[in-house]
């Protein structure tokens, strides 16, 4: 990946509100990685999947890194990330869930299941705009991600 390219991110996330609080803190801290959004486990396969309504990979190219909340209707976070990591061409887009789950089911379930990394999603403003910053600094800095999610 070039530097002029910018790794897409793909959120999967039910709660409108979370979805914009995210939004907001990219805007606020110049980060100018595009990001998508998808409502639930089912969207979030379809758009993976170049299904009906994203088979257009210019509109909806193909996600560097997926935010994954694992309490979604329809298809949940947990099927979703099985069936990403059991996905010969899904399975090296890195997923880092972030839920208001602390369950350690949830938590080593995710791991289990495949998840790169999982993080708490904070109740307080100042935390959320933390985490969102961290998340940026070291997914989107610090880490090398193959380009397209690994396939050739």
């Amino acid at each position: 990946m070039t530097k002029s390219e910018k790794l897409v991110i793909l959120v999967a996330e039910d709660d409108q509100d979370d979805f914009e609080m995210i939004e907001e803190v990219f805007i606020e801290n110049k980060i100018l990685n595009p990001i998508f959004h998808v409502n639930d486990g089912a969207e979030l396969m379809c758009y993976l999947r170049r299904e009906e309504p994203f088979q257009d990979k210019h509109e909806y190219p193909r996600p560097g890194i997926i935010l994954l909340d694992l309490n979604m209707p329809k298809l949940d976070g947990r099927e979703a990330l099985s069936l990403i990591k059991t996905d010969e061409s899904l399975r090296r887009i890195p997923v880092v869930v972030f839920s208001s789950s602390e369950l350690p089911d949830d938590i080593i379930g995710s791991y289990n299941l495949g998840a790169n990394s999982f993080i708490k999603k904070p109740i307080n403003m100042m935390d959320f705009i933390k985490i969102i910053r961290a998340f940026s600094d070291y997914w989107l800095q610090v880490v090398r991600i193959p380009t397209n999610g690994g396939t050739t």
